[in-house]
């Protein structure tokens, strides 16, 4: 496969084919490369640590593989080849468990994620091979026994940003777990830079052959097929759950309280699916454009349904301090959608923040920054200024008071309106 392109949007986000709706698609210039003379070995480079949980309760993990008989895959020619995902649910597990904490990526898939194809380089500018990312460790333990005091779980989907694997807001997903919340984590299989599947087989990105598109029609329709094929894999986990529950689970799963929450192309996934899929009642759409722009400028033409029809459930926008996200008004697919939905809605903004700041970029580059690991065009422009812990500790309050309110009914009032607990969350009215 060619080298994927960077996109670099009206906001200054440094993704690949997504924001999802890109102002400008760039030819993939030259990596950044580590130097010859700073080579390390695996041992000596730099590595960091996700934050621990908050809540009253251990985490367990389960990874499973799932194919689609019904749906060939969509980014191969060969039409013979059935659709596969990862799929990984997190969930409350009974304490005392025994075994090592699972790490954030599989050997073969964190090494990919830092090589010069995967997403470390490309959404984040990272120089391949300087990072240890399979050194991080989840704080989840693989097949734990589920917490029989956390009773029957709410089940709250995630998507990630597109090129972006399952695991990169792994803070995020333990963290909703520990408060009594199964996760399951999607892989979108040739979308991801990378996915390992059972026998350490890797899957990676194929969203085109040959040079990157330029022409906006053709990126509108690449855009088009990301989305679709999203939709249809979240879709078809949503068909799994009541099995995988009966059989994995003990029907501790409560498949009546379902939600959803992405990054990027994954919040415009999870708003898209609650539109398209009754089964999802509530979702976050953090810093996720929702239609199909290929050019410089906007096309109403080319809004996504969720934008054009909005919704008549429940849907948070979180933005960031980068130019045009943030306030809905300067988004004119967020724009859409506030004046076409009929349910309860709200667009808060983490001041100081960027694109990647609602990912696990947020707490781990700055750990890797002091060890000399640093994107290319600084921590700035992929994470803003917002402090580590202040970022960290809003995202995982905004997300638990959201999903608490909506799938448990528990309402700690910190959507009604700006918090003197986060001053750095601005409500947009």
């Amino acid at each position: 496969m060619s080298a994927v392109p960077r996109i670099r949007t009206h906001n200054r986000r440094q993704v690949l084919v997504t924001g999802l709706a890109a102002s400008a698609l760039l030819a993939t210039g030259a990596l950044p490369s580590f130097a010859a003379g700073d080579r390390r070995t695996r041992a000596a480079l730099p590595t960091a640590r996700l934050p621990r949980p908050t809540g009253p309760f251990e985490v367990g993990s389960t990874v499973l593989h799932l194919v689609d008989p019904a749906r060939a895959e969509p980014w191969l020619p060969d039409t013979s080849v059935r659709r596969e995902l990862m799929i990984s649910v997190r969930y409350p597990a009974a304490p005392g468990g025994s075994g090592r904490r699972e790490p954030q990526m599989t050997a073969a898939a964190a090494a990919h994620f830092g090589g010069a194809e995967g997403a470390a380089a490309l959404n984040l500018g990272m120089a391949p091979g300087s990072v240890d990312w399979g050194a991080t460790l989840s704080h989840a333990r693989r097949d734990a026994p589920v917490a029989a005091r956390a009773g029957r779980l709410p089940v709250v989907l995630y998507s990630g940003g597109l090129g972006d694997p399952r695991t990169w807001n792994t803070a995020l997903v333990d963290e909703l777990a520990s408060h009594g919340y199964a996760v399951v984590t999607i892989d979108h299989t040739h979308e991801a830079t990378e996915v390992e599947f059972p026998g350490g087989r890797l899957a990676t990105m194929r969203l085109h052959d040959g040079a990157p598109p330029t022409d906006p029609d053709v990126i509108s329709a690449l855009l088009r097929k990301v989305m679709a094929v999203r939709v249809a894999d979240t879709r078809f986990v949503l068909d799994r759950l009541p099995e995988l529950n009966r059989t994995r689970f003990g029907d501790v799963l409560d498949l009546r309280r379902t939600g959803m929450f992405g990054h990027s192309a994954g919040g415009f996934t999870a708003a898209q699916t609650m539109h398209d899929d009754r089964r999802i009642r509530a979702g976050i759409n953090m810093d996720g454009e929702m239609d199909y722009v290929g050019g410089e400028l906007p096309d109403g033409s080319r809004l996504s349904t969720v934008a054009r029809e909005g919704l008549d459930r429940p849907l948070l926008l979180m933005g960031t301090a980068g130019k045009g996200s943030g306030d809905y008004r300067q988004q004119p697919s967020w724009a859409a959608f506030w004046k076409n939905t009929r349910g309860w809605k709200a667009n808060v903004t983490l001041t100081g923040s960027r694109h990647a700041s609602y990912t696990d970029a947020q707490v781990l580059l700055p750990q890797l920054a002091r060890q000399g690991a640093e994107p290319d065009d600084g921590r700035a422009e992929a994470i803003g200024t917002v402090r580590p812990e202040r970022a960290s500790a809003a995202s995982r309050a905004y997300a638990a008071s959201f999903f608490g309110l909506w799938l448990r009914g528990h309402d700690d009032h910190l959507l009604d309106g700006p918090s003197a607990r986060f001053p750095e969350m601005v409500f947009t009215p």
